[in-house]
């Protein structure tokens, strides 16, 4: 079930946090990818500061997109949302003024936010001086959030292992990890905990009100009572640890942060990320890693991690936010009874931000990164031009200004600096975020990746010559519009996806609230956004971006250019440098030492695999199956017909917002034309028109709409042996703009004009530097499309798309491009002519009943510009690769380990209670034996209910061979397992809790439509919740003899180090076939 999001959210291209994050829970990097926290969403690319995951526990999903579905448990039902208009009128009450004093609470301020309907009061407490800011309003999906400065003073990772290890019991909950019970048996919509570079972030979100203050009483007594402090072994665990099995072994670093911390150094776009920042912000925290060097992790001692948390986790130095429906005087109610035991503290003073000076004069970084032998490494260089633009925090209007600008510049494939430098030819991709405004001074960096070493200097002076050029002649008046309607929209619209609205305010507010400025301000945009718009208008967009660019980058000498060189031997030479202090180490060491290590070692795995007692499982607050819902939520679909085409309606609030899916039937496709599918989808919204360059089509889309995006759609369907694959043209608009959405989805099916062969030859260049990125970042995601593909028949369609063979496909198309460009321009036409047809087209609008209504005629107008297609046979895509294990190489120092089995083909029946037993599964015996013990960032395992699939994954692993084995004990765990009734109903809950995932109304209307296309019925739907509720013991027994399976007849695929590699094929040498990626 989790899956989809965990290769969702590494392979997207959706943007993610601006400055470096560290996350308690990896399963939610999707939610905070999905959408930015900023006051400006950025649309344009992935961040180079990209957040680091913590967690593996199970989640609900919903399909990336550009490739295929997994398991989709949201499928199965959908909580309600509120569907009525928000309120327009200050009529939210906050809590009694005399209430809030009486619990030692003073009122500092209290304003309506007409932006989100909201009234916010900003109290403080009198004893303490913590901050406390509580947002009330009619949104059923609460929030919580507690916030600590903690600024780190190297980069021995110690606020990065605090945020893991507070939550490793505590004073109230003294079992090893409530963190876990809470995933296991609570119906949260968002439970995390996040490290930036200055500061550490605990959320939580749920729509049941009582689930909700469960959550936020394990979390407050998590950071001010953690068990950690006094807990060496915690410590250890999620921080580091010598481990020796036996004194005659080689002594090895352990440690869930440290080996993280591996593989966010094995990634060539983080260490372009982490050098940028530290060579900008030399002289303050910045200029250290908040998330661990894990050359320096070693260094931390327990007691400057004990220290460090009584320093800074105190409500003096903390951020308090509340969110939602509930009552705001049982916010303070709860609150009073944690800070009212503490005084107050210095920590505000000792944990103050000092800003960096501006530079007198630019400076130049050269930093290696791993790669692989064999390569053409003279084009595999990066460059990257980076800017501090201020001393001080920009006022509000600038850093609105400063955004627009971001966007102008590089926030759209027409957007001009982005253009120039991918149409330059001296590079692959681009690489730095544009603006970075969530640290306490903006950034702004931009460069690119795929550079060959005698052109480093040209993209220096063309970024530059670029710049100039835009600041002397400005923007297009098309532009400057279509940004301004673009940012207008998402403001407006709000849509955070399965992102938590409230979380989203939250981390907009703190980003100055933190800084001591005002949290209120970056909630209320109207007023500055009229502004700007205002001065556009009488002074010309010139006058006001012009300056902007000349002040903040070619005027300031501020600027650090980064250049990263290819090194083959970098990764074996970090490993052999570990090795020599690991040496060191046990040369130190007498018998009796290595002794007591190995009893230590086994001491410390004792722990981590004994189970808690039930008395203190029970601590943990949790929900009964009384307070679940026995159906799931009806969402309204209405099936009709519009000139002979089916066509879906969804009759919900959506604030005069029209959703729109175009979907078409790929089963007509030839199966060689697959892997040009993706180019495919990005030609059509990247070339251009008889009429219309693409950068005129562009703007004339982000001018008249919120966005049109084309991907292809695959999953396997229960009980078929076909696929069901379709291209889905998405968009969406003002209602008032609906002709607008559907001429324009129209242009890009039929006008484009698919013959550009320069721009396809960068589109192919861009997807090899992607793929080549995720295999780094995202090797589990790779190892799971691979062993789908030798599993079933929708797997190998999205392998062909997204996997090992797409790369290898690119790899010899951007060969092909100069030399048979006739041929694939032909194979562009022959995709468009099979797929786009009236005949194979279905519809799906979501937008309350009048605009449903009145788009039917500009639907109606678009069908009939759809041309009619003779009869076509449909292809039977019934391709699989080969069953064989295989490791793929790449220079890293971490692996990504699956096995997988098919067990429909065994002849499993699939029950409701197997979405039970996997999540369990995932969460105690993975992620005791492959997380926790093991040392790896994560393990979970997924069963893919369409296709029967069931799969075993795990993330940044130190571990091989010893994790497949974790992998193939798993039946005998479920043989052993004992659970009581509380145990056996959190796993129902928390099942429930991904089966109801809170989704905003066009995420309802686009999961009924994949319902739709994958027959799922609404007797369906009610089966499995009935059979989920009624999961027993004895399923969890019976799945035992399925599962075993995997065991016995499952394909294994690691992505992993070559060192690694080879220590495994000599203990098997026929087991795995080998294939270099990188």
């Amino acid at each position: 079930m989790e899956r989809a999001v965990l290769l969702r959210s590494l392979s997207s291209p959706s943007p993610v946090a601006g400055a470096r994050m560290f996350c308690r829970s990896l399963h939610r990097l999707a939610r905070l990818s999905s959408k930015r926290r900023r006051l400006i969403p950025k649309t344009h690319r992935r961040s180079s500061f990209l957040p680091y995951l913590d967690h593996l526990p199970l989640l609900s999903t919903v399909t990336y997109p550009s490739f295929n579905l997994r398991r989709d448990l949201s499928l199965f039902s959908i909580r309600a949302i509120a569907t009525s208009a928000p309120q327009s009128s200050p009529e939210v009450l906050g809590a009694d003024d005399d209430v809030a004093e009486k619990l030692g609470f003073d009122k500092v301020s209290e304003q309506f936010i007409e932006e989100c309907k909201s009234r916010a009061v900003l109290y403080k407490h009198r004893k303490t001086g913590a901050e406390i800011m509580s947002v009330s309003n009619d949104d059923e999906n609460k929030c919580f959030g507690i916030v600590f400065r903690t600024p780190p003073k190297d980069s021995t990772g110690i606020p990065h292992i605090l945020e893991h290890s507070v939550l490793c019991g505590s004073r109230k909950y003294p079992l090893k990890e409530p963190f876990v019970e809470l995933l296991k048996g609570s119906l949260h919509t968002f439970l995390n905990a996040f490290t930036y570079p200055d500061r550490t972030c605990y959320p939580v979100a749920s729509t049941n009100t009582k689930d909700f203050y469960n959550l936020v009483d394990v979390y407050l007594d998590a950071v001010f009572f953690p068990r950690c402090v006094e807990d060496f072994q915690t410590f250890q665990q999620e921080g580091w640890h010598y481990e020796l099995n036996d004194p005659s072994e080689d002594i090895t670093f352990k440690g869930v942060v440290f080996n993280e911390m591996k593989g966010v150094y094995s990634q060539p776009d983080s260490i372009l990320g982490r050098t940028s920042q530290q060579a900008l912000f030399p002289d303050n925290t910045y200029g250290v890693d908040s998330g661990g060097d894990p050359q320096v992790i070693p260094k931390l001692t327990f007691e400057e991690f004990k220290e460090f948390h009584r320093k800074y986790y105190h409500p003096s130095n903390a951020k308090i936010w509340f969110y939602g429906d509930d009552d705001p005087t049982e916010r303070l109610r709860i609150l009073s009874e944690y800070l009212d035991l503490f005084d107050a503290s210095s920590a505000p003073n000792e944990s103050i931000i000092q800003p960096q000076k501006l530079f007198s004069e630019p400076v130049r970084i050269v930093e290696k990164y791993p790669a692989a032998e064999g390569d053409d490494l003279k084009k595999k260089h990066m460059v990257c031009l980076n800017w501090l633009l201020s001393e001080k925090p920009l006022d509000l209007e600038t850093e609105l200004a400063v955004a627009f600008l971001d966007h102008l510049l590089i926030g759209t494939p027409a957007s001009p600096l982005r253009k120039i430098l991918l149409e330059s030819g001296l590079g692959e991709a681009l690489v730095g975020g544009g603006i970075e405004d969530e640290l306490l001074q903006p950034q702004f960096s931009i460069g690119l990746k795929g550079v060959q070493e005698d052109n480093i200097q040209k993209v220096e002076e063309l970024i530059m010559k670029s710049l100039k050029q835009l600041a002397e002649d400005g923007f297009d008046s098309d532009a400057v519009e279509a940004s301004l309607n673009t940012i207008e929209f998402s403001l407006r619209e709000n849509n955070t996806g399965s992102f938590p609205r409230g979380l989203a305010l939250m981390l907009r507010a703190i980003g100055k609230w933190i800084y001591e400025m005002d949290p209120f301000e970056p909630l209320r945009y109207q007023r500055p956004l009229m502004n700007l718009k205002a001065r556009i208008a009488e002074e010309g967009s010139k006058a006001v971006f012009s300056p902007l660019i000349e002040k903040f980058i070619l005027s300031n000498p501020h600027r650090v250019t980064v250049e990263m060189q290819p090194d083959p031997a970098k990764a074996s030479r970090d490993e052999e440098a570990e090795k020599q202090v690991l040496n060191k180490v046990k040369a130190s060491m007498t018998q009796e030492d290595l002794a007591e290590l190995a009893r230590a070692t086994q001491e410390l795995r004792l722990k981590q695999e004994t189970p808690d007692p039930p008395e203190a499982l029970k601590s943990v607050p949790s929900l009964s199956l009384e307070d679940i819902p026995k159906k799931p939520t009806h969402v309204p679909t209405e099936i009709g017909n519009i000139n002979g085409v089916k066509v879906l309606q969804h009759d919900l609030f959506t604030n005069d917002v029209l959703y729109a899916e175009v979907v078409f039937n790929m089963s007509s496709l030839k199966q060689e034309l697959l892997p040009l599918v993706p180019l495919f989808c990005q030609s059509l919204k990247e070339m251009g028109t008889k009429d219309m360059d693409f950068v005129q089509l562009n703007q004339l889309i982000g001018r008249k709409t919120g966005g049109i995006s084309v991907y292809p759609f695959t999953s396997s369907v229960q009980g078929k042996e076909d696929p069901c694959s379709h291209m889905v043209v998405r968009g969406k608009a003002m209602s008032s703009r609906t002709e607008d959405l559907f001429n324009l989805m129209n242009c890009l099916l039929q006008d484009v004009q698919l013959t550009d062969q320069k721009r396809f030859k960068q589109f192919v260049s861009q997807s090899k530097a992607r793929m080549e990125n995720r295999l780094r970042g995202s090797g589990h995601g790779i190892a799971a499309s691979r062993m789908d593909a030798k599993l079933n028949a929708a797997g190998w369609i999205s392998e062909q798309m997204g996997g090992i063979s797409y790369l290898e496909y690119l790899r010899s198309l951007e060969e092909k491009v100069d030399n048979e460009w006739p041929e694939i321009a032909s194979s562009l036409g022959e995709i468009r002519s099979s797929l786009f047809s009236r005949d194979s087209c279905l519809i799906n609008l979501t937008a309350d009943g009048k605009n449903l209504t009145s788009a039917e005629k500009y639907i109606s107008k678009f069908l009939d510009l759809l041309p009619h297609s003779s009869p076509v046979e449909s292809f039977a895509w019934s391709t699989r690769l080969p069953s064989t294990n295989e490791a793929i190489v790449i220079p890293t120092q971490v692996n990504y380990v699956g096995k997988a089995a098919n067990l429909y083909e065994t002849g499993y029946q699939l029950k409701g209670s197997a979405y039970v037993i996997s999540k369990y599964i995932s969460n105690t015996w993975l992620w005791d034996r492959v997380r926790v013990s093991g040392g790896a960032y994560g393990g979970f395992c997924d069963f893919d209910t369409h296709s029967g699939v069931f799969s075993f994954l795990s993330y940044r692993d130190p571990n091989f061979l010893k994790t497949l084995d974790v992998y193939d004990g798993t039946s005998d765990f479920l043989r052993q397992l004992e659970m009581d009734d509380d145990c056996l109903t959190k796993a129902i809950i928390g099942t429930i809790g991904d089966v109801d995932s809170y989704q905003l109304p066009d995420a309802k209307g686009y999961s009924s439509l994949l319902r739709h296309l994958l027959g799922i019925t609404e007797e369906e739907r009610q089966r499995r919740r009935e059979e989920i509720l009624s999961t027993r013991l004895s399923d969890f027994k019976e799945f035992a003899d399925v599962i075993e399976a995997v065991k016995d007849k499952g394909v294994a695929v690691a992505v992993a180090s070559p060192d690694d590699v080879e220590a495994a094929l000599k203990e098997h040498p026929t087991t795995f076939e080998v294939k270099k990626a990188l």
